[in-house]
């Protein structure tokens, strides 16, 4: 498992994070990235598709961490994009996420 640069000197796995969020109502897909921070890093970042005509909120989104993973793990924002960017093969290219919203 491919896990962040370190998050206050901790390893965090996305596809741990992104395992609870299968099955979310209103959301089409989703994966977590990293996002750059000045105190810890990184934190994680879910950025997400909605499913036509939802209204899958953040705060949705986010409450499913709650309880289920450590505080330090939880994304800490959704950012919402149309569709997620993918290689031929049909593979997230989480890079071109990264630099976009960089």
């Amino acid at each position: 498992m491919k896990s962040f640069k370190r998050t206050g000197g901790e390893n965090i796995y996305p596809a741990e994070l992104e395992e609870l969020l299968v099955g979310v109502p209103g959301l089409a897909e989703a994966v977590v990235i990293g996002r750059p921070d000045n105190t810890w890093g990184e934190v994680p970042l879910v950025v997400a598709v909605r499913q036509a005509e939802s209204s899958t909120t953040d705060e949705d989104v986010l409450a499913v961490f709650v309880d289920r993973v450590a505080r330090f793990k939880r994304p800490k924002a959704v950012t919402w994009v149309g569709a997620l960017p993918r290689t031929a093969m049909g593979k997230v290219q989480k890079h071109v996420l990264r630099d976009d919203l960089a």
